[in-house]
């Protein structure tokens, strides 16, 4: 997450190579080589005593003894100079540099080095850096690279190597192409901050192994990709590869659940990788979702269309209007559908004819074009022709259109003139349509980025009495917590539990129910109890009933009788007599090595098993995102329906989801916790079992979650000087209508003071900015005040910080209306309390010289306030520190 030191790695003016050699094959002549061969316009500085020059260049016996401090070192020598060669160059003032060899035990080491010294690390085991718009290749690639917009950030080396050779055969090119590593010091966050705010970059392709820091990579992931569509593969699916890599035990449901998360997309293998590649560098934003299929074959079309309903992908509808518009210039013999097949005899000109209607359609979002080799329609003639109707059409720019020129010699000038015109192209209709949901998926996630959710109702507020009890279940030494002792923790949050049942005497509770011809199952929640009388309360849930009304009532009689003095409640015995119209799902929480608490949802009972299909998301949920894992679970198989007489009220889950996130958020003493099963029918949900254990937890609560949660401890009821009371609070993805509302009441000449330019609307994408933030990055403190049962936002206070949490830029907007009752200094007033808490050292701001009200706040507030007058603003620092 820190920058300091990045712009000396990626955008040095100087270079060092230390162990440069003449030797042929050794580390420090490729280094040279490759540096002087990639056009890189500074000083290249050899450092070797044993040599005078080094591929024609100066060399120099030491580090002390070079002519300037080179911004950049790449240490090629033996392994055991490093530490020495470090100290040497941050002597001299060197910031950064790359270590091309270290082994494991010298890692640790050389982490704390690089923090006492204040020197960036790229490396160990790292293939290097190559950047060719600045001429730089300090890597061990044997590969030339082409410049493009396309930057790859990788671990592995063999994976680079491999990338870059299959790029350089298609022409592709990159911006940045940098070898992680080991990641001693710089990580994967630190280098997509950096690239989130280069302009050479436009897409972004991660090839990871392990994580360091999960938290730090969610977090520079999410502020990546809302500006630039990022692409990850990840090695180590089963456990044995993880082992193979070395890499830090985690689910890899949970890696998906990340990624998703931070609106990033993931690829499976590295086929998938390399069509991704493709998909990237010529990627336009999808509109939509529904796909029209053309094809010069039915084979071509069916292989297509199979690999779509495998991913769940949607065919555009055919409207009357298009089966019009296509039956008007085709021959009676073509069958208009989706897919449309023109036929084996296809010629160019009966392409061209379905291309105007097809890209005229307003119910097509991506279009896929299929082309077999064929003596009528030749491939190079007919990709020219479709390229020139797109170029024309009105719509050709605005239409997703994806080619598939099947075959290999006859095809290769055809895929040449698609990638020169920028139109994606595949060899294989199943490679295009995992391209396509490729797309697909990631315009899903980034939808999951910035919807706006709705909040639960009903949601109940924090209960730190409830934490207190269980650090006092786990001071009485227990750990371990079954259904009726965890009834008062759940029913806290809101959760329907059948914890206060008991049941003894299996046998005779079987024979009630098989009496009257219902099997059941029995869940015993205290077998040791010795007495009937001493019995509170019967569970029991039907299998197979026919006629659940009457298996309920029967069983309700006969148990009364058989235990009198037991509280047996007719509407939960109905509730388990309706079990077979009901799905019965599971619901974990697990703590990852790695991602911390996960959720996990499925069906039924048994142990989860990783190579079956898992649902997982992080906490903490909202409706939107709960309702995303359930459909999740749905798509993946997890939960499968096959019993269901009533449809799965997925709302219904969903709150039962977003409930349990806030309970573990909360109570950071929860361990484990498996709901098993969970009853859903209809909107009845019903617990029948859970099992929870604990384990003592200090330190901050949020810290073991991968992404921070609303931080409700900010929350504060202040009075005005008017005497009215409002809540400050922290903003919410909830408040986006809020926010707009309280926008519409602020005057043109107050939003101007704040904007510095005359804004008309703001969007949903803009308010969505706004409101869906990173609590680790940036801070929001709205000001409410209660109007009948409905919260209204009268005030507004932000900090965003840098991604080295030293220097945030602050704001703050009132309703104008809401004036010179002290709400402005108040909201000042909590942000600077914030910042110093959170650990800034600067905080800062610009104004216009006429906001004479601002200046003045600022002042009394201890801001130093400076006119620049050739920029016509004025600057306002405080420092916290």
């Amino acid at each position: 997450m820190s920058q300091r030191g990045l712009e000396a790695l990626l955008k040095p003016a100087s270079v060092a190579v230390i162990g440069a050699s003449e030797k042929p094959g050794r580390a420090g002549h490729l280094m040279m080589r490759n540096l002087l061969a990639g056009g890189f316009k500074g000083p290249v500085l050899p450092v070797n005593p044993g040599w005078t020059s080094v591929c024609g260049v100066l060399a120099y016996p030491s580090v002390d003894k070079l002519p300037l401090i080179p911004d950049l070192a790449v240490i090629c020598t033996h392994a055991s100079r490093n530490t020495d060669i470090l100290r040497q160059l941050a002597a001299i003032g060197c910031k950064a540099c790359i270590i091309l060899s270290a082994p494991r035990d010298q890692q640790p080491g050389l982490k704390r080095l690089a923090g006492e010294l204040g020197m960036r690390i790229l490396g160990p085991n790292s293939l290097g850096l190559l950047a060719p718009w600045q001429g730089i290749n300090a890597s061990f690639s044997p590969v030339p690279i082409r410049r493009g917009r396309l930057a790859f950030i990788s671990q592995s080396a063999a994976v680079s190597n491999t990338l870059l050779d299959w790029a350089q055969q298609r022409h592709l090119g990159f911006s940045w192409f940098i070898g992680l590593g080991d990641s001693v010091d710089i990580a994967v966050d630190d280098v997509l901050d950096f690239l989130a705010r280069d302009s050479k970059t436009s897409a972004i392709l991660l090839s990871l192994e392990n994580l360091q820091d999960a938290r730090r990579f969610v977090s520079a992931s999410r502020s990546a990709s809302r500006n630039k569509p990022i692409l990850v593969i990840k090695s180590g699916r089963c456990y044995e590869a993880r082992e193979l890599l070395d890499a830090t035990e985690s689910l890899d449901a949970a890696w998906d659940a990340a990624i998703r998360r931070a609106g990033m997309l993931r690829v499976k293998d590295t086929h998938e990788l390399f069509s991704a590649v493709e998909t990237l560098s010529h990627m336009r934003p999808l509109r939509g979702e529904r796909l029209f299929i053309i094809s010069n074959g039915a084979a071509p079309a069916a292989l297509a269309l199979d690999e779509l309903h495998t991913r769940k992908g949607v065919l555009a509808p055919m409207s009357p209007e298009l089966t019009q518009a296509l039956q008007s210039v085709l021959p009676p013999t073509v069958r208009t559908g989706n897919p449309l097949n023109l036929q084996d005899d296809a010629t160019t000109e009966r392409y061209l004819s379905v291309m105007t209607p097809l890209l005229d359609c307003q119910d097509i979002d991506a279009l896929m074009i299929i082309h077999a080799p064929s003596a009528v329609s030749p491939a190079s003639e007919c990709a020219m022709e479709i390229i020139r109707r797109v170029r024309e059409h009105p719509r050709g720019r605005r239409l997703t259109l994806l080619t598939n020129w099947c075959g290999e010699y006859s095809s290769r000038e055809a895929r040449e003139a698609f990638t020169q015109a920028g139109i994606p192209t595949w060899r294989t209709p199943e490679g295009t349509i995992t391209a396509f949901m490729h797309m697909v998926e990631y315009r899903r996630n980034q939808q999951q980025l910035r919807e706006t959710p709705a909040r639960p109702a009903g949601m109940p507020q924090r209960h730190l009495n409830l934490r207190q009890r269980l650090q006092q279940t786990l001071s009485a030494g227990n750990r371990h917590l079954d259904t009726h002792e965890v009834q008062t923790l759940f029913r806290g949050y809101g959760l329907n539990t059948l914890s206060t049942w008991v049941a003894a005497d299996s046998q005779q509770a079987v024979r009630v129910a098989e009496n009257i011809g219902y099997p059941v199952a029995l869940k015993l929640r205290s077998p040791d109890i010795p007495h009937k009388s001493e019995i509170q309360g019967v569970m029991l849930y039907l299998h197979t009933p026919a006629d659940v009304r009457r298996a309920a009532d029967a069983i309700l009689s006969r148990a009364r009788q058989a235990w009198p003095k037991a509280d047996i409640r007719g509407l939960i015995v109905q509730s388990m007599a309706r079990r077979a119209g009901a799905e019965e799902l599971r619901i974990s929480v697990q703590s990852d090595p790695l991602f911390g608490p996960v959720i996990l949802l499925g069906e039924g009972n048994g142990e989860w098993k990783s190579d079956l299909p898992l649902a997982v998301a992080l906490p903490p949920l909202n409706m939107t995102l709960a309702k995303n894992l359930v459909e999740r679970a749905i798509t993946l198989g997890a939960i499968r329906g096959r019993n269901a007489l009533q449809a799965l009220d997925i709302t219904a889950v969903s709150e039962c989801l977003v409930r349990i996130s806030t309970m573990i958020i909360d109570c950071p003493e929860i361990e484990w916790l498996d709901i098993h099963p969970l009853l859903a029918a209809g909107d009845q949900l019903t617990l029948l079992d859970a099992t929870v254990s604990l384990a003592p937890f200090n330190g901050e609560s949020e810290s073991r979650l991968a992404i921070r949660p609303y931080p409700q401890r900010l929350e504060e009821q202040v009075i005005l000087k008017n005497g009215q009371q409002v809540l400050f609070r922290p903003i919410l993805p909830e408040d986006e209508p809020g926010l707009k509302a309280f926008i519409s009441k602020v005057t043109r000449e107050d939003l101007y003071y704040r904007y510095f330019s005359e804004i008309n609307e703001f969007t949903h994408d803009d308010l969505a900015n706004m409101t869906q933030i990173d609590y680790d990055r940036e801070m929001a403190i709205v000001a409410v005040q209660s109007v009948g049962d409905q919260e209204e936002i009268i005030g507004v206070t932000r900090a965003i910080s840098d991604a080295d949490n030293i220097d945030a830029e602050f704001s703050v907007l009132v309703r104008s209306d809401l004036k010179n009752i002290g709400l402005g200094r108040r909201l000042l007033e909590k942000m600077i309390a914030y910042t110093r808490q959170h650990g800034l050292h600067r905080l800062n701001g610009i104004t216009l010289p006429r906001n004479q009200g601002m200046m003045t706040l600022a002042g009394k507030l201890g801001f130093s306030v400076e006119r620049q007058a050739d920029e016509d603003v004025v600057t306002l620092r405080l420092p916290l520190r």
